[in-house]
């Protein structure tokens, strides 16, 4: 198994301007051409200069196989370390506590820039995280012997000393590791039984449980999410066998360890075989924990972190008050839930272009909308002229502005590297802000001015930034609808060449229906929904299932729950590359 883990114008160039919300981390972080895969990691100047044709070994490459059996597996972790939230799921479900600990708070912050918090390729364990490891499993196992109440839940009544040390090791240890614990690992935990009763104390028997459940809690069996299964198959992959199945399917649509029917299916052989995994993964999805995890991919993916950023100058935006932040981020994970476990389509179509969201009395007038309104978050029905789907919304447009104007730079940017994964090559160091604006000077004419056709910037404000950022002109920073600016009427025309050829466009309304049904942007979505699940990022044997999924649903075969089902009965979800760590 190998070691254990321990751990463009130089003046302008693209980005440039702006001094409104960054995007976190490195702007520059995506799958490098429509939402697949490139080789060495994408973001490549072609792919950004070419207007979103892909690299070589993209989508549309011969590396393709149209279909979900791929010619070599992606090569993935054997060891994948559970994230800090699934750190503290797994504790509250191994010991059947009413919620979370919160041990983690305390856990040094993970490596983590520009991608997903459960990236597999950048959680490992320092030496700091393995002391916070420590610290917590005794503080736990303390807990847990002082508490009578865990005890009955956890510890044999009956029996002798032996008898039941025995029995907490058996009961326990397989949900700890989640999978049966051979007779050897059983003999060894009861070595550590057996030293901690020697320590003595009011009762023997706890002590001896309070060491071996520091043990199991500190073991990479507990920390890691381990794949012992190394015996290829005719084809030369490596099949996962039915409990490593079973925690890649919890972990990935729970953050949790697998709970007692995906332990029965793991025993029984259910998950074996495609649909016994996909009868667990549709059942899996109707249970709380998949909504917790569906908001918790698309607060990553839609950057709703940066909604807490959200300041607005006090002279121009009187309305603007702090509680506005929490009440646009509760507002996009209701509207992202309602659409994908309410709404009759589910797909991301719908996502991109839906016509209502949830608002209160606070929010409503900023959308303009009618109607009786408390402190509570409702679904509402929007101007269909004026909204289409979350990028219409207030708190994507009020977190890419600044405090007293509009952003449509990093709008522009946002849209291409999240929604649609166009490859954008990094902006030059200290780029100079725009120039002041000259008087009767609308923020487009600047922005065309300093970065547009014609300018150092052309290449990637001219054709890809500021196409998209403009079309969001009609919104101001507050998210308002807006017709006017520096006197003038509001300019919100714009083309953008896609895959299926140049779209022209004229507001955010227009664009985000084209987006919707754009081959990039169902592309770049799946891309994002299978480097969340997989907890990798996608790699070029990735590609084909990437087309085959997006190409569904941009057709309305798949909605977002079909597609995360797709993508756990998949080669490369079932299967392992015969690599060694």
């Amino acid at each position: 198994m190998g070691a254990w883990p321990l751990g463009l114008c130089l003046s302008v160039g693209c980005y440039s301007g702006m001094s409104g919300q960054q995007t976190d981390g490195d702007p520059t972080e995506g799958t490098g051409g429509p939402g697949g895969a490139t080789e060495g990691g994408g973001n490549s100047d072609t792919a950004a200069t070419t207007n979103n044709q892909p690299t070589d070994g993209g989508p549309d490459s011969d590396t393709d196989t149209g279909g979900t059996e791929l010619p070599t597996l992606p090569e993935s972790s054997r060891v994948p370390r559970l994230s800090h939230r699934q750190w503290e799921n797994s504790v509250r479900d191994l010991l059947l506590l009413d919620q979370t600990p919160g041990k983690s708070a305390l856990f040094i912050g993970d490596p983590i820039s520009g991608g997903y918090d459960n990236n597999s390729e950048k959680l490992v364990v320092s030496a700091t995280l393995w002391t916070d490891y420590q610290r917590a499993a005794e503080e736990i196992a303390e807990q847990v012997i002082n508490d009578p109440e865990l005890v009955a839940l956890l510890v044999p009544a009956d029996g002798d000393s032996d008898a039941r040390g025995r029995g907490f090791i058996e009961s326990f240890g397989p949900r700890a590791y989640r999978r049966p614990l051979t007779v050897e690992e059983v003999e060894r935990h009861m070595q550590v039984f057996h030293a901690g009763v020697a320590l003595g104390g009011t009762d023997p028997v706890l002590e001896g449980v309070r060491v071996v459940l520091q043990t199991f809690l500190q073991s990479p069996y507990f920390l890691y999410r381990v794949e012992l299964s190394d015996v290829p198959d005719g084809d030369g992959n490596i099949p996962l066998n039915g409990y490593e199945v079973a925690s890649k399917l919890s972990y990935m649509l729970w953050d949790t360890m697998p709970d007692e029917e995906l332990f029965d299916a793991a025993k029984s052989g259910a998950l074996d075989s495609v649909a016994g995994i996909e009868a667990q993964a549709a059942r899996m999805l109707d249970d709380q924990r998949a909504h917790d995890m569906v908001a918790s991919f698309h607060y990553q993916t839609l950057k709703v972190d940066s909604y807490s950023k959200i300041n607005k100058s006090a002279d121009k935006f009187p309305e603007f008050a702090e509680s506005m932040r929490d009440m646009m981020v509760q507002e996009t994970l209701m509207f992202v839930d309602d659409v994908v476990f309410s709404h009759e389509l589910g797909d991301v179509a719908t996502l991109l272009s839906a016509p209502y969201s949830f608002v209160n009395s606070t929010l409503a007038p900023l959308y303009g909308a009618q109607g009786q309104f408390t402190d509570q978050l409702v679904k509402t029905d929007l101007d269909p002229s004026q909204r289409a789907g979350v990028l219409t919304q207030l708190g994507f447009l009020a977190a890419n502005a600044s405090s007293t104007q509009n952003d449509p730079i990093h709008r522009g940017v946002f849209l291409n590297l999240q929604i649609l994964c166009t490859g954008l090559p990094p902006p030059p160091n200290n780029v100079p802000p725009p120039p002041p604006a000259m008087e009767g000077e609308s923020l487009r004419e600047l922005i065309d001015r300093h970065t547009g056709i014609g300018t150092c910037g052309e290449a990637c404000h001219g054709y890809l930034i500021n196409p998209l950022g403009f079309a969001m002109e009609q919104y101001d920073p507050l998210g308002r609808w807006q017709t006017m600016d520096a006197g003038k009427p509001v300019d919100a025309t714009g083309s953008f060449n896609f895959v299926q050829g140049k779209q022209s466009f004229n507001g955010g309304v227009e664009l985000a229906k084209i987006i919707a049904s754009s081959d990039e942007a169902h592309r770049c979505y799946v891309s994002h929904l299978l480097e969340y699940g997989y907890g990798r990022v996608p790699q070029l044997q990735d590609n084909a299932e990437i087309k085959r999924l997006a190409e569904g649903s941009r057709d309305g075969m798949y909605s977002i729950k079909e597609l995360i089902v797709e993508l756990t009965t998949s080669d490369a979800f079932r299967f392992r590359a015969p690599v060694e760590e």
